[in-house]
């Protein structure tokens, strides 16, 4: 198994529920890890993590509400570039979401 992982990638965005977060923007992290079976003695596919980078930047240019939605589109845009990849897990986290109290961050993860 060939495991590519990228983590704390750093995002400011337009992205949530409220009109306020369209506006002033929010905070994100989002973690990719990708695997596919090989054997040691076949070619081994290039899996670029700067590809992998780039989805998740257009991905967030995009206007969206939800972070399920910048999840599914982060997972169907690597599948897309990638479609020898057996796994994918994502993480997205929202820091510091708008909301009572003091939370570091909502999270919505992913694994295929």
């Amino acid at each position: 198994m060939l495991s590519v992982s990228l983590h704390n990638i750093h995002i400011h965005a337009p992205v949530g529920l409220y009109s306020q977060e369209q506006i002033l923007h929010n905070r994100f992290e989002v973690d990719i890890d990708v695997s596919t079976d090989l054997s040691i003695d076949n070619e081994w596919p290039l899996i670029d993590y700067t590809s992998l980078n780039t989805i998740v930047q257009h991905v967030f240019l995009k206007e969206e509400k939800l972070l399920e939605n910048i999840v599914k589109n982060i997972f169907n845009a690597i599948k897309a570039e990638f479609p020898f990849i057996q796994k994918i897990k994502i993480k997205v986290r929202k820091l510091n979401p708008p909301m009572q109290g003091n939370v570091g961050y909502a999270q919505v993860a992913f694994e295929s």
